[in-house]
């Protein structure tokens, strides 16, 4: 059964917690793996919450770094416990990017750069069954309605009544001219890509053909913003057989900066909401 606790943010927020512990004892993960007889890459993964981690991890893991204090213990102890319940994506089965999922559905804000294609969090369910096969041409027809259920459960985020999520989207113009499914589908989802513009914690900005070269030709990516102070940002870069999580600050400042040059390149909200409405037209008057 899913539970409220977020198991994807649990497992970070205890993988920060032994990190901390660590380097308080001052001690390298090559260390830490020698003491307990195991891989350095699995302590990289259990500190950087990427892999689940038993209770038995953390007892080691407190013995390794003499952890006298129990409240401290049994407080790790419970996160791990926590960490190892399922999310509600869990029971969609084995969703590749569930990370990710996780870690949006915690998410305080989310800022989206995308070329090709409109972001999924704003896509309608025909352009959805249209541009999954496209991308995953060999994904079975079972695989795709699991894709196209999670992708809308996902929408549930930006519409929350109790915390939506703040986001901010800027999108280059190949992925309104792009047609996806047929121009009667590109109609549906330009004009739902306006109304949903209009929300007041949606955002969405177009870097125009005329805009000419800018910070985002080197790929798409995402940053996503979280409430708790100890939950640091992450950006996500999606990658055919794997992603790409960068948590250090050097790169999230980076990649920030990267997306305040896309926002001042880009035009304007009400700019935005206009151009796109004006292509919309455009595959209107193609299926008249």
């Amino acid at each position: 059964m899913a539970s409220h606790v977020n198991p994807t943010v649990r497992r970070r927020r205890l993988g920060q917690e032994l990190r901390r512990l660590r380097e308080l004892k001052g001690m390298t993960a090559e260390e830490v793996a020698e003491r307990l007889l195991v891989s350095q890459s699995k302590i990289s993964r259990l500190e950087n919450g990427r892999r689940s981690i038993s209770q038995r991890d953390v007892r080691d893991l407190c013995g390794v770094y003499e952890v006298d204090d129990r409240r401290i213990v049994d407080s790790l102890m419970q996160m791990a416990k926590d960490s190892r319940q399922q999310g509600w994506w869990h029971a969609f089965g084995d969703i590749p990017y569930s990370v990710y999922i996780g870690l949006e559905t915690e998410a305080a804000s989310l800022r989206v750069y995308e070329s090709l294609l409109v972001p999924g969090l704003l896509q309608t369910p025909r352009y959805a069954r249209a541009v999954i096969p496209g991308v995953l041409p060999e994904l079975a027809a079972d695989q795709l309605e699991k894709r196209i259920q999670v992708r809308l459960r996902r929408q549930e985020r930006v519409d929350d009544p109790d915390s939506p999520l703040r986001l901010w989207v800027v999108l280059d113009e190949s992925a309104l001219r792009r047609v996806v499914g047929s121009p009667a589908v590109m109609r549906e989802q330009l004009e739902h890509l306006v109304e949903m513009s209009a929300l007041p914690h949606v955002t969405v900005q177009v870097l125009p053909y005329d805009t000419g070269a800018h910070a985002g030709m080197s790929g798409t990516f995402s940053i996503l913003e979280f409430n708790a102070t100890s939950d640091s940002s992450v950006v996500y870069i999606e990658g055919v057989t794997s992603d790409l999580y960068l948590e250090k600050t050097n790169d999230v400042n980076k990649y920030t900066i990267m997306y305040e040059h896309l926002r001042a390149q880009a035009l304007n909200a009400e700019q935005s909401r206009d151009f796109i409405a004006a292509i919309a037209k455009r595959h209107a008057d193609a299926v008249s």
